[in-house]
């Protein structure tokens, strides 16, 4: 059985979401309005396949919502330059680890950023 790899993915959001959406707002002070809102995101498909999950709503199985609703309503497409520097990863946590890290240097940089 193949060893899951886990792959972090960056997703520019339309800019509606900083005015519609209190929380992005409130978790984005340093946002000027110049560059683009995004989504960060790990996943065990390949960024394309995640991309399409959380534009259609997907539900697992035991009908979990397992998209996020930001992405769903305000996804426009997938940010390759982002995140193709970043190796797949076989842990979960170093995923979740390296997730963090690269949308605090995003939100560093100007951007407004979410992730989970």
């Amino acid at each position: 059985m193949p060893k899951v790899q886990y792959h972090i993915y960056v997703v520019e959001l339309s800019k509606r979401v900083f005015t519609e959406n209190r929380k992005f707002r409130e978790a984005n002070p340093q946002f000027n309005g110049v560059l683009e809102c995004l989504y960060v995101g790990i996943t065990s498909k390949t960024p394309k396949e995640r991309f399409e999950q959380h534009k259609t709503g997907y539900r697992n199985k035991k009908g979990y919502k397992l998209s996020s609703n930001i992405v769903e309503k305000y996804g426009s497409y997938l940010r390759p330059s982002l995140y193709n520097h970043i190796d797949p990863m076989s842990s979960r946590a170093e995923a979740l680890k390296m997730e963090e890290q690269l949308a605090l240097e995003l939100r560093r940089q100007r951007y407004a950023v979410w992730y989970n």
